[in-house]
């Protein structure tokens, strides 16, 4: 028996609060950049590896936490996760060398982040509504993580200064807890389509077969790796890229800022559209705009107007790219194996996270520039939205037929 609407939407509610705190608080690291190496008197790219080795590890463990939401459900998968967050924070906090960073900052966070972000929940959400609404539920859930970003960063960058790093990353370490109490919304929910979704009796192997046998998924995979690539490097790196033009921290947090508030519009666009239109092309689109977006910074004068134009623009297209690219892979595949699927597609997100965040500390201390960063972001994202043109969106021949019948 399917669960009421209301219960439906309080469900959606909280998993979009639980999603806030997950991308907010991740988000958050880079104001951790200069403090941390300034006191351990480091370069940049030891934090920038513990960073960029997060981003690793959550892509690492996507898949196994998508697997394992499928399997076990996604409460365990998020109370699970919750906790370990929580101590890659504390472990962080209480860090004395590049041992201690690693392993808080870039193995636990990143397991933590995987178990209890979108590619666990957004096909929980998926799986909450009805297929002509699942678009929009993506895209909420994707807004959510925005707002999380708008929300959070200014308290961590408070926390900082009233307190210092290490305190600030134990006050973040508790907030990751309440993802705990947030993990009940996704028990006993039930809906019709997936009631439908469980009468498909293919087994995960098959699910993994069929995917890496269909060209056009590996497409998908391709295409995300960009869109980490440009999202991690800005995420970790702008705020230092900004200090090194001469700006106050602050034009930094507002530029951040700027970057969640408009990516909440974004999202709720880009979800509403992608029920209405052509998924991939939505996508060629996207990633074009970003080529063209940040072409435009590097070659016009940087100033703190340009900076919070890029923004809004940033923002507008940020995790615009995730209710398209979430969706295919349901519309693609269906909903039964999301988690495994989306997660296989996310690592290749992650992939490009590490290369962004570790050559943007690599390529600054071997250059002192992030210049040559920036037109390569711009070079592959032009690149991406040729490949977007090129995918077969329909459903595989399996769900044509089992949705036929």
């Amino acid at each position: 028996m399917s669960t009421p609407v209301k219960l439906i939407s309080f469900a959606i509610a909280f998993a979009c609060i639980l999603l806030a705190l997950n991308f907010g608080l991740r988000s958050s690291m880079g104001f951790f950049m200069a403090p941390i190496s300034t006191e351990f008197q480091y370069g940049r790219e030891v934090f920038a590896f513990s960073l960029a080795l997060q981003n690793l590890c959550w892509g690492l463990f996507q898949p196994i936490a998508g697997a394992f939401a499928d399997k076990y459900g996604t409460v365990k998968a998020v109370v699970i996760g919750a906790l370990v967050y929580a101590l890659g924070l504390y472990v962080t906090a209480n860090a004395d060398g590049v041992l201690g960073l690693n392993l808080g900052a870039g193995l636990l966070m990143g397991m933590g982040i995987a178990a209890t972000g979108f590619g666990v929940v957004l096909p929980a959400m998926a799986r909450m509504v009805s297929p002509e609404k699942r678009a929009f539920a993506l895209g909420l859930g994707s807004a959510a993580g925005s707002a999380g970003q708008l929300l959070v960063i200014p308290v961590a960058q408070g926390f900082i200064e009233a307190y210092g790093w290490s305190t600030a990353l134990l006050l973040m370490a508790a907030s990751a807890l309440m993802m705990v109490l947030l993990a009940s919304t996704f028990k006993g929910i039930k809906t019709s389509a997936q009631s439908t979704d469980d009468q498909d009796k293919q087994t995960m192997s098959e699910a993994l077969k069929e995917a890496s046998q269909h060209a056009h998924y590996w497409w998908l995979v391709i295409g995300f790796f960009v869109c980490g690539f440009q999202l991690a490097f800005i995420t970790v790196h702008m705020p230092a890229f900004l200090t090194d033009q001469g700006f106050d921290e602050s034009i930094a947090v507002a530029s951040l800022a700027l970057i969640g508030l408009f990516n909440i519009f974004g999202c709720l666009l880009s979800g509403s559209w992608s029920g209405k239109y052509s998924k991939k092309m939505l996508l060629t689109y996207i990633y074009a705009l970003r080529a063209i977006s940040i072409a435009a910074f590097m070659m016009l004068p940087m100033t703190a107007m340009n900076v919070y134009v890029f923004s809004i623009v940033t923002g507008l297209l940020w995790l615009a790219t995730v209710p398209p690219t979430s969706g295919l892979v349901a519309q693609m595949f269906g909903l039964k194996y999301m988690g495994l699927l989306y997660g296989i597609v996310f690592l290749s997100h992650q992939l490009g996270s590490f290369s962004g965040v570790w050559l943007g500390g690599y390529l600054y201390d071997a250059t002192g520039s992030y210049d040559v960063v920036w037109w390569m972001a711009a070079g592959i994202a032009l690149l991406t939205a040729v490949i977007h043109v090129l995918i077969d969106e329909r459903p595989v021949a399996r769900l044509r037929t089992m949705l036929a019948s």
